[in-house]
C-alpha cells in the first residue's frame, strides 16, 4: 500500500459522524445542513436526470453550466470570466486534487495556512511537493508579514488559500491579501483558492474573491462548490476557474481523476446559479440567524463563543469557558456523555495545534439546535473545573 495512506486514519469528520449515528447524539460535528436543499434547484436535477442525456458530457463541463459560473461571479464578484476558463469538476476536492496534481512538482514548496481542511496536506505529499505551513491561531487568525517571510522561498510553487476559512469562521482581510499577493507574485507562484464558502459571509461583510486582487488575476485558481452555495453536499459538483495557460493544464490532470460530472446535477447547478440576488440574500440570513441562535443560546449558559463571520460553523473557546480539557477529550465526552458531536479544532492543524478550540455546525433546524444547547448547557456544568 502507498505509504502515505497506509497509516492514515478516517478523517475526523466520519469518525464522529459515525460516533453519532451509533450513539443518537446530535451531530454539529460534520459539516452538513439537515434540510434537503431548495426544492426548485434538486426539481431541475430531477427533470434532467428524466428528460436529458445521461450519457458522458464533455470532459470540461457542460456548456450552460460553464457560462453559468462565469456570469454568475461577474454579477456576484466583477470577475470577468471566460467559459472557456471555467472546468467542471466532481466536487472542490476534486478540483484541488487536479489542481495540485497540475502544478506541484517533487521538490515544489507549497505554502499552507493551518488550521486546515484535512485534504490539503495528503494532496500536496501524494505530488511530491513539500508543505510549508503558516500556523495561525485564535482569536483573530490573522495572516502576517513575519509569518510569510518564513515559508516562501524561491522554490515555492503553490499557495493554497482557504477564503472564507474554515474552521476559523474568518474572511481573510485586505491587508492579508496583499501581503499574500506581493509574495505569490515575486515569487512567480500560483494561488490556489479555496473559495466553497463564498457565499455564506454574513453581517453585510464584503467579499473579495482573490482572483480579483490587482495581479492574481492570471496566477490564481479559483474554486467553487455547487455544494456548499446551495446546501447540497452530497451532489459534490464544483468547478476551477482559471486563465487559459493554467486552464489548460488543470483540464489534463482533471481528465484523468473523474473525467467528467454527473450531467443532470450540472444542469441544476447552472439554474441554480441563475436565481435572482434574493435567494443568496435570503440563504445567508437564514444561516446568520441559525448561528446567532446557537451563539446566543451558547453564550446564555455560559460558553465562550468566538465570533463567526463566515461559513456555517462556530467555535467554542474551552478555556475560556472554564473547562480544564483538551479538545480532543472534551470532544469525546461531549458525544458519548451528553450525546453532542463536535470537531476539535486541533485535528485541522498538522503540528502545533491549538488545543482548546472547539467546532460547531449550526446549518441544523432550530429545534435541533435547542436540544444541541440544552445538552451543552449540561455539559458546561458538569465539566467545568
Amino acid at each position: 500500500m502507498n505509504p502515505l495512506f497506509a497509516t492514515m486514519a478516517a478523517t475526523i469528520f466520519e469518525r464522529m459522524s459515525a460516533r453519532a449515528r451509533e450513539t443518537g447524539a446530535i451531530n454539529l460535528g460534520q459539516g452538513f445542513p439537515d434540510s434537503n436543499g431548495p426544492p426548485d434547484v434538486v426539481e431541475a436535477a430531477a427533470r434532467a436526470l428524466t428528460e436529458r442525456s445521461n450519457q458522458y458530457p464533455p470532459m470540461a463541463g457542460l456548456p450552460e453550466l460553464r457560462e453559468a459560473v462565469a456570469s454568475h461571479y461577474a454579477r456576484h464578484q466583477g470577475l470577468d470570466l471566460r467559459p472557456e476558463e471555467v472546468i467542471v469538476t466532481s466536487g472542490a476536492t476534486e478540483a484541488l486534487a487536479a489542481a495540485i496534481l497540475a502544478l506541484v512538482s517533487p521538490g515544489d514548496e507549497v505554502v499552507l495556512f493551518q488550521p486546515l481542511y484535512d485534504a490539503y496536506l495528503p494532496m500536496v505529499r501524494q505530488a511530491g511537493g513539500i508543505p510549508k505551513l503558516v500556523r495561525l491561531a485564535p482569536p483573530d487568525w490573522k495572516i502576517t508579514a513575519e509569518a510569510l517571510d518564513a515559508v516562501f522561498s524561491e522554490r515555492t510553487r503553490a499557495v493554497i488559500l482557504n477564503t472564507p476559512l474554515n474552521p476559523a469562521a474568518t474572511l481573510i482581510g485586505a491587508e492579508e491579501l496583499a501581503l499574500i499577493a506581493e509574495r505569490v507574485t515575486a515569487s512567480n507562484a500560483v494561488l490556489i483558492s479555496d473559495e466553497v464558502w463564498e457565499h455564506l459571509v454574513f453581517d453585510g461583510l464584503p467579499y473579495v474573491s482573490p482572483m480579483a486582487w490587482p495581479g492574481l488575476r492570471d496566477r490564481t485558481i479559483k474554486i467553487g462548490s455547487a455544494g456548499k452555495i446551495f446546501s447540497l453536499t452530497g451532489w459534490k459538483t464544483g468547478w476551477m476557474c482559471a486563465a487559459p495557460a493554467l486552464a489548460l493544464p488543470l483540464s489534463r490532470a482533471h481528465q484523468f481523476l473523474t473525467f467528467t460530472t454527473p450531467p443532470n446535477l450540472q444542469a441544476a447547478a447552472a439554474y441554480g446559479l441563475g436565481k435572482s440576488d434574493d435567494y443568496f440574500a435570503e440563504m445567508r440570513a437564514g444561516y446568520a440567524r441559525s448561528r446567532d441562535r446557537l451563539a446566543k443560546g451558547l453564550t446564555a449558559s455560559g460558553w465562550s463563543v468566538l465570533p463567526s463571520q463566515a461559513t456555517y460553523f462556530l467555535n467554542i473557546d474551552l478555556a475560556a469557558s472554564g473547562i480544564d480539557l483538551d479538545d480532543i477529550a472534551f470532544c469525546d465526552r461531549l458525544v458519548d456523555e451528553f450525546g453532542v458531536a463536535a470537531i476539535p479544532v486541533s485535528a485541522f492543524y498538522s503540528d502545533a495545534p491549538v488545543a482548546s478550540i472547539v467546532r460547531l455546525c449550526f446549518a441544523k433546524q432550530d429545534a435541533t439546535l435547542d436540544a444541541a444547547i440544552e445538552r451543552m448547557a449540561k455539559a458546561l456544568k458538569a465539566l467545568r473545573g
